[in-house]
C-alpha cells in the first residue's frame, strides 16, 4: 500500500492499556501555564523507567476554562490506579502549585471515576484553606505567597491506549527527522492525545527484552537500525534507509490514537527523503490492542 507515494507496510502496531488522568492547567498568560504543564509532564516519555508517561495534549480557549484564563491540557498515564493516583498528586503539587498564577481543574469532568486529589492538596493551607465553587466546579483556594493557588476537588481518569506507534525510515537522518516532526505537529491537532518523548519524537525505539543481557525490560531494536544491517539476521531496513524514528501515541481511547497515526503519517509521507513507513509490534506479547496500518486509510 502507497500514501503519498510512499510504501507502508501492512503490519500493525501492537497498543496496550494504561490509567490516564487529563489535567487542565491554567495560568495568567499562555506562557506561565505551558511552563507548569511542561513541568508537570517532565521525565514522563516512558514506563519502562520513568515513573509514569505524560504529555501537553493541547491548548485551552480561554472561553473554553472554568476561570475564562488560558491554559493548557495534559495527560498522565500510568499501568496502576495507585500509581496513577500518586504521580498525579506529585505532579500538580510539585509542579503546577508551585508555578506562578496557575491554577488546576479536572480535564475529565464527566467521568464516574474520579481521584480527591484536589482535597489532598488543600492540606498545604494548613487550615487556612477555603471551599470554592468555580464555574459549578468544587475547588479549593489555597492561600499563597502570590496570593491563591485554586485546584479542583476531584480529578477524573479513563482506562486508555498506550503504545501506538508508527516508524518513519528515511534516505537520511534530517530528512527522517523532518518527517517525524512533520507528523507530530499534525497529530497535535488531534483532541484527546499525547506524543510522550522528547519533541514527541523517539530516537532509541527498543524491543521487549533483550537477546544478550536478560535482566533488561527492553533494549535497541537491532532490526530497525541502520548500522547493523549487514551485521544482523533479519534486519527490516531497506537499502538506501540510514535513520529511523519512531512516533508513539497515547489517548484516552483506541479511536482517538488511530486518528492521531493516520493524520500523522499522511502529514510524514509528504515530506522528501520518507522511503517507507511501518509499525512497531511484538507478536501480540505488549498489549491486546492492534491497529492495522491498512486500516486507518
Amino acid at each position: 500500500m502507497k500514501v503519498n507515494g510512499v510504501e507502508v507496510e501492512e503490519t500493525f502496531a501492537e497498543a496496550f492499556d494504561i490509567k490516564i488522568a487529563r489535567v487542565l492547567i491554567t495560568a495568567y498568560d499562555y506562557y506561565w501555564a505551558w511552563v507548569a504543564a511542561n513541568e508537570a509532564t517532565g521525565f514522563g516519555t516512558s514506563v519502562i523507567m520513568c515513573p509514569a508517561e505524560a504529555g501537553i495534549e493541547k491548548k485551552a480557549l480561554p472561553s473554553e476554562t472554568p476561570d475564562g484564563r488560558p491554559g493548557y491540557y495534559i495527560q498522565i498515564c500510568h499501568m496502576s490506579k495507585k500509581g496513577l493516583e500518586e504521580q498525579l498528586l506529585a505532579r500538580i503539587g510539585q509542579c503546577v502549585l508551585t508555578a506562578p498564577t496557575t491554577a488546576a481543574f479536572n480535564g475529565l469532568p464527566d467521568v464516574q471515576d474520579k481521584f480527591d486529589t484536589g482535597f489532598k492538596l488543600k492540606f498545604f493551607g494548613d487550615g487556612y484553606e477555603r471551599e470554592v465553587e468555580v464555574a459549578g466546579r468544587k475547588c479549593y483556594a489555597i492561600p499563597m505567597m502570590q496570593g491563591e493557588f485554586i485546584v479542583e476537588s476531584h480529578f477524573g481518569y479513563v482506562s486508555g491506549i498506550a503504545g501506538g506507534n508508527f516508524f518513519i525510515l528515511g534516505e537520511n537522518q534530517p530528512a527522517a527527522l523532518a518527517a517525524a516532526k512533520a507528523a507530530v505537529d499534525a497529530i497535535a491537532d488531534v483532541e484527546g492525545v499525547i506524543t510522550p518523548f522528547p519533541g514527541g519524537i523517539v530516537a532509541s525505539g527498543s524491543k521487549v527484552g533483550a537477546n544478550k543481557y536478560k535482566f533488561l525490560k527492553a533494549s535497541t531494536n537491532e532490526k530497525f537500525c541502520p548500522t547493523l544491517r549487514d551485521k544482523v539476521e533479519g534486519s527490516q531496513i531497506p537499502p538506501g534507509v540510514k535513520a529511523v524514528y519512531e512516533i508513539v501515541i497515547n489517548g484516552l481511547n483506541v479511536e482517538y490514537v488511530k486518528k492521531a497515526m493516520k493524520v500523522g503519517i499522511l502529514a510524514a509521507t509528504k515530506i522528501p527523503g520518507v522511503v517507507k513507513i511501518t509499525a512497531g509490534n511484538y507478536g501480540g506479547k505488549l498489549g491486546k490492542h492492534l491497529i492495522y496500518l491498512k486500516d486507518l486509510f
